[in-house]
């Protein structure tokens, strides 16, 4: 038996829909090698409204030839084969001119591996254990501008990394972080809104919005999310000069907390 792998092009079931309700849409890419689980995804997927499916593929040639040829906002990519493989794809996509968002599916994965592909630009990391309506949170999320991080590595990240590390701030910031200054960047690791770091911090929510606006001057950056990639690429690289391993540990991403 010969076993053909072929992207399947999907194409909107209603025809008669507005182009107004179509470009608002999110057109997705599917890319994994376990036809069974990409084509369930599919399904779920092109059931929602405001996403659509343009393409399942089972190999980076077929989904390489579908980005050259048709519009996607987003590549749902498979990183169970290695995180290697899932950067070259990614390398070979911006050299075909894609220049959409990544979002990472993955069976299990480590904070090393996670910090490295939010460096590389991903838009986030799911696990592909998590429930479906986490997923789409996820890829509305990424389509929206932000990054989907999980809560646990951002706690490793911050907890052994951040507090322990002063070159990480070196590296990464015009100036040292004063201690409030370390405290807010914390919390937006961990997720919280101003007001909920304000309540742990006994800092009124508008102090914390300066605060927030001086990390953002240190860091060069003009929003959370922007900070958040600057903070996870600075551990990335104070992980390297410490030598020190983070737990084999990655879970579901959960959106800021109230």
């Amino acid at each position: 038996m010969i076993q053909r792998h072929s992207a399947q092009l999907i194409h909107p079931p209603d025809e008669s829909m507005n182009d107004q309700t179509q470009e608002s849409r999110v057109r997705l890419l599917l890319l994994d090698d376990n036809g069974l689980f990409r084509v369930s995804l599919g399904r779920l997927l092109a059931s929602e409204p405001d996403l659509e499916v343009t393409a399942e593929c089972g190999t980076p040639a077929e989904a390489l030839s579908v980005l050259k040829s048709s519009r996607v906002d987003m590549v749902l990519l498979d990183f169970d084969r290695g995180t290697e493989r899932g950067n070259d794809f990614m390398s070979a996509s911006r050299q075909a001119g894609y220049r959409g968002r990544f979002l990472i599916l993955a069976g299990s994965a480590d904070a090393w591996n996670s910090a490295l592909a939010l460096k590389l630009g991903v838009s986030g990391i799911f696990l592909k254990s998590e429930p479906p309506e986490r997923l789409l949170q996820a890829i509305r999320l990424a389509g929206n501008g932000g990054i989907w991080v999980d809560q646990r590595i951002l706690w490793l990240l911050a907890d052994q990394l951040i507090a322990q590390c002063s070159r990480f701030e070196d590296h990464r910031f015009s100036s040292p972080l004063e201690e409030r200054e370390r405290d807010v960047l914390m919390g937006i690791l961990e997720g919280l809104t101003n007001r909920k770091i304000g309540g742990n911090m006994g800092l009124a929510e508008s102090s914390v919005k300066n605060i927030v606006q001086r990390l953002f001057g240190k860091a060069g950056v003009k929003t959370r999310g922007q900070l958040v990639r600057v903070a996870l690429e600075g551990s990335l690289g104070a992980e390297q000069e410490v030598g020190k391993e983070l737990p084999n540990e990655i879970a579901n991403v959960a959106p800021p907390k109230s």
